[in-house]
């Protein structure tokens, strides 16, 4: 277990990321664009294609533009957990991740750290989209702002653990974007982020239907789809807690130069 002594290293470590995050002003632009042109764009223009009926957490029909905002603050979070995976890559390349790693503390708890570290900018992130769908007058109700505080904290960690999971796997920035684009893509696309399952269903696309069901995006999306009304969904919160705690174990395996991945990658 984390001592007393170790807590400033997740401070100092909190506070790097935070300081670089800082100087990279175009970051939080371009964490904000992406989401907005789906939300202002493709919502608006989908507005009378798709049918969202009274399924829950909505006990009426509700516009397109409300049923998108938790699958584009998943998106959020989702692509600054990539970053900052990203970041891990670029790290290890300059060398600041050997100086990270040979810290005195639990190389365990040196990654909670940075994973820490990347989901609190996540969740400020998606606060930040919020303010803006409140901009755009989306009709989400103000007391789920506080209710779905949990739900992003656990979704970017689980999001965040999964970056850090395959930055193990990366060893050059080159070969990151395709990386990336085997899992942000298909993550997001099969996921409940843009339509309910009820459509894949009903339009019969049942390979679709099975793989956005066991999709962990799918229930992070879920899981703060239900906060932003007060509710509570049980099975998604689990589903998630489940999929942070496995892709953590392994990321930590795999940064582990005596049996993971990272003993593999010197070898090679």
């Amino acid at each position: 277990m984390a001592t007393t002594r170790h807590w400033p290293a997740m401070l100092a470590i909190s506070q790097r990321e935070t300081i670089k995050f800082w100087h990279q002003r175009g970051r939080l632009l371009s964490a904000l664009v992406r989401p907005a042109l789906w939300l202002m764009v493709f919502a608006a223009g989908f507005q009378n294609i798709f049918g969202v009926s009274i399924i829950p957490p909505y006990d009426t029909y509700i516009e397109y533009q409300v049923y998108v905002v938790p699958g584009l603050l998943g998106m959020v979070l989702l692509f600054n957990g990539m970053q900052s995976s990203l970041a891990m890559v670029y790290d290890r390349e300059m060398g600041l991740m050997r100086l990270l790693l040979i810290a005195p503390q639990p190389r365990w708890f040196l990654l909670l750290s940075k994973l820490v570290a990347g989901t609190v900018l996540s969740v400020l992130q998606a606060y930040a989209f919020l303010a803006l769908c409140a901009v755009f007058k989306v009709d989400i109700p103000w007391s789920g702002w506080l209710y779905a505080l949990p739900t992003l904290i656990l979704a970017g960690l689980m999001l965040g653990a999964l970056g850090l999971l395959l930055s193990v796997s990366v060893r050059q920035l080159e070969n990151f974007a395709g990386t990336m684009n085997f899992v942000i893509f298909p993550m997001f696309f099969l996921s409940t982020a843009l339509y309910p399952l009820w459509k894949l269903q009903e339009s019969g696309a049942v390979i679709v239907y099975a793989l956005t069901r066991f999709n962990p995006f799918t229930h992070a999306v879920e899981m703060i789809r239900f906060a932003l009304y007060g509710q509570f969904n049980l099975l998604s919160s689990l589903i998630v807690l489940g999929a942070l705690i496995l892709f953590f174990l392994l990321a930590v395996w795999g940064y582990d130069p005596q049996h993971g991945l990272v003993k593999k990658a010197q070898q090679a």
